[in-house]
């Protein structure tokens, strides 16, 4: 049975200790900071998998989904505690930043999952001087919790200059492409608002920029380029129709066995050229 202590703030603290194997998917809505205390974590992005042990921390982006596997590694049970950095926190957290001190050749990077070095001292200080307030059950103040979270960035910032880009990504220079993100993630069930917000729009913003580089809509560019990503395996034969049709994104397989006659004038089940 999996427990979850959770402390709110303008962020969220969350420690999880349980003694059985759990497998979960897990979608990022904030940044997240997972630091673990005891067990193991296997996490599973686009078919690669990463390990994490006691005493390591990574960095999950907030545009991804992954499976995590989390695991009792000899008789130790799973024990993790998560820093999630909202928006708005960030936004105050940058305007605080000396714009000089900034580096401008920062550039945000396609994998999603960042493993932090390992035995790094103000990773391992920050962790465990929050742990004893989970133990104690006793939720610190908006000030603590408020430095926990200042310092779990910086601790990012000297990791990578990098994650400037990933952290402030609603910054007009390191603003995510909308074509890079939308070839990398048109099969997952995201709404426009979603998408709008991953990319570091808002939803108005994000349909402008949009119509500045496609002459279609968002809806209809993601249902085309599922059906072409449905042709290409098709035309390679790897798996079947039903598998194909969900894999590539599509909830109905007659509406897909339809719109895809239609833009390819055969039937899915037909090789094209």
């Amino acid at each position: 049975m999996e427990q979850l202590d959770v402390f709110n703030c303008s962020n969220v603290l969350i420690a999880s200790y349980f003694t059985d194997q759990r497998d979960c998917a897990h979608e990022n809505r904030e940044h997240t900071l997972i630091y673990l205390c005891s067990g193991e974590l296997i996490i599973e992005e686009r078919g690669v998998e990463t390990v994490l042990h006691a005493g390591e921390c990574a960095f999950m982006r907030r545009d991804n989904q992954m499976w995590l596997r989390k695991c009792i590694i000899d008789n130790q049970p799973y024990h993790s505690v998560v820093l999630k950095f909202s928006k708005v926190f960030l936004r105050e957290f940058y305007e605080s930043l000396d714009k000089d001190s900034i580096p401008i050749k920062s550039k945000r990077e396609k994998i999603s999952l960042k493993v932090l070095p390992k035995n790094r001292p103000d990773v391992k200080s920050l962790f465990e001087s929050i742990i004893p307030y989970f133990d104690a059950g006793h939720k610190p103040s908006e000030e603590v919790l408020k430095l926990k979270m200042i310092e779990g960035v910086y601790a990012l910032l000297n990791t990578d200059i990098n994650l400037y880009a990933s952290l402030f990504d609603f910054v007009e220079p390191w603003k995510i492409d909308i074509l890079d993100y939308l070839n990398e993630n048109f099969k997952y069930d995201l709404s426009m608002e979603e998408i709008a917000s991953y990319t570091g729009r808002s939803l108005a913003t994000f349909k402008r920029d949009f119509a500045k580089i496609s002459d279609t809509t968002p809806q209809k560019w993601i249902t085309q380029k599922r059906l072409e990503a449905a042709r290409e395996l098709i035309n390679s034969g790897r798996g079947n129709i039903t598998e194909i049709c969900f894999d590539v994104g599509f909830k109905n397989l007659s509406h897909f066995s339809k719109i895809y006659k239609d833009r390819f004038g055969v039937a899915p089940s037909f090789k094209t050229i």
